[in-house]
């Protein structure tokens, strides 16, 4: 096997609509802290203290072109995982009612009946965003 020349993802940037709401998201609602903010840009860098994300607010949220799983080339969503059974519920309970999250699906396992198990929203903006349980 080559040997890989990279070492995982150093960060993930997510364009949105509203930068104010996403960082309160990500911190309000995951937990995550601020690292770091790009008033000029503008942007936000937040983590979990283990995977970062900048979030960019887009230009002219008015008009922006909203994504499209079915027809866009791109990020079809981001996976975050969550160590257990126990934290997949405690945060899907107070994800569904966090003000902008559309529940797109409710915990259940990954494939058929085994392993792990997850579910999807769209963040404020509508990024979709999965938690995942590890698989067993």
């Amino acid at each position: 096997m080559t040997k890989s020349l990279t070492r995982g993802i150093h960060h993930l940037g997510l364009a949105v609509p509203d930068l104010d709401t996403a960082r309160q998201f990500f911190v309000g609602a995951l937990g995550w802290a601020v690292v770091g903010n790009d008033p000029a840009y503008p942007a936000a860098f937040v983590s979990d203290g283990h995977s970062m994300l900048t979030l960019w607010r887009v230009t002219d949220p008015a008009h922006a072109t909203a994504f499209d799983r079915k027809t866009n080339v791109g990020l079809h969503h981001l996976a975050l995982a969550v160590p257990d059974e126990a934290a997949l519920t405690t945060l899907f309970e107070k994800l569904r009612a966090w003000p902008g999250v559309v529940i797109e699906r409710e915990p259940g396992f990954i494939r058929g009946d085994a392993g792990a198990r997850h579910f999807f929203c769209a963040m404020p903006g509508g990024i979709r965003v999965e938690f995942a349980t590890p698989f067993a």
